[in-house]
């Protein structure tokens, strides 16, 4: 298994989140939708528009990853007009974005179990990836079929495999060793976890990724969160203290 090295010096940027990793549950879109009286795939198309939005602005915003929570493992349940109407979206953000993804710096990437997804829109996804892989002024990831225990049953079964073949001593194993075998190895981990539309959960997001990450939980439903809404919660984030488990200084 390769991994990219997301250890790499990274370049100053200006902004309240300057070289920050931010995550972000994108909640609401159904909600938006229905207080309108609209269909839920409305609401949808209206959060891509902020997609987009927010991805223009991370670069004045000083962010350096951002990552994105599309599409859960759970999501299936819904109904098959919906499922199919997301994965429809994603499909055509991919290919009307590409061209300015990659004019734009976007490094593009997904995290999540691919192998459920259609067989073209896997191809789409491989495609914008390697369209994008020399970009390093945002990374961008996209987390679709993604489930935080599914990684990390997944990274348990890659682990298995790997002891049981003798390429890994399993004495020899550390945390690092563990966030090699996850869907964001080439990450650093999230500095600041944002969800939107009012709901206080993480909903299986990187649950091994955000062990000290900082949480806002905003009232915003997703299609009313514009860049300004994010600048002020980095400008309240920057003022806490990260402590890691240790004290006040």
């Amino acid at each position: 298994m390769m991994f990219d090295n997301a250890a790499k010096p990274q370049p100053e940027r200006s902004g309240p989140g300057a070289g920050l990793h931010v995550a972000v549950i994108m909640d609401g879109n159904g909600r938006w939708a229905a207080n309108r009286g609209w269909p839920r795939l409305v609401g949808h198309r209206k959060g891509g528009e902020r997609v987009r939005e927010l991805v223009e602005a991370c670069p004045r915003l000083g962010i350096r990853y951002l990552t994105l929570y599309a599409f859960s493992t759970e999501n299936w349940k819904r109904s098959n007009e919906e499922v199919l109407g997301l994965m429809s979206l994603l499909s055509r953000y991919i290919r009307a974005e590409a061209k300015r993804l990659k004019r734009e710096g976007v490094r593009l990437r997904f995290i999540g179990d691919r192998t459920r997804l259609a067989p073209d829109l896997q191809e789409l996804m491989g495609w914008i990836e390697a369209e994008t892989d020399a970009n390093d002024l945002l990374h961008l990831s996209v987390a679709i079929n993604y489930g935080g225990r599914d990684e990390i049953t997944r990274a348990s079964r890659a682990l298995a495999r790997d002891v049981a073949t003798g390429k890994l001593d399993p004495d020899a194993m550390t945390q690092d060793t563990i966030s090699r075998y996850l869907d964001t190895h080439f990450l650093p981990d999230p500095d600041l976890v944002v969800r939107t539309s009012g709901e206080t959960r993480v909903s299986n997001f990187l649950l091994w990724q955000a062990a000290y990450s900082e949480y806002v939980f905003s009232p915003v439903l997703w299609p009313d969160f514009t860049p300004q809404v994010m600048a002020d919660i980095l400008t309240a984030f920057g003022q806490r203290e990260r402590r890691f488990g240790g004290v006040s200084s």
